[in-house]
């Protein structure tokens, strides 16, 4: 019989804090997308500004389109749940490139 190699993608996990907000992070391997409690980041942050604090360690690494983000964040406001995304993206793309 032949055999089937299926590849598993790697997943970096890691936790993000600012003010009340706490977020859990996993990233992996993938197209880009980005899911906050289970709706899109484009449906969960309706401002510019807290999108891009989302996604800015992701483009500062040019890793945008190269990682999929599954977030789940609760407490504090979107200001602050944008921050603790932001921090705990930086801290996961940290974890993948130490190794």
């Amino acid at each position: 019989m032949a055999e089937t190699k299926t590849a598993k993608k790697q997943e970096w996990i890691s936790t993000g804090r600012r003010k009340k907000a706490v977020a859990r992070i996993r990233l992996r391997d993938g197209t880009g997308k980005i899911v906050i409690n289970d709706r899109e980041l484009n449906d969960y942050f309706t401002e510019d500004r807290d999108r891009g604090m989302v996604v800015a360690p992701l483009e500062l690494t040019e890793m945008r389109t190269r990682l999929d983000v599954h977030v789940n964040v609760n407490g504090g406001g979107y200001t602050g749940q944008a921050g603790a995304i932001c921090q705990g993206v930086a801290r996961a793309l940290k974890s993948m490139f130490d190794p």
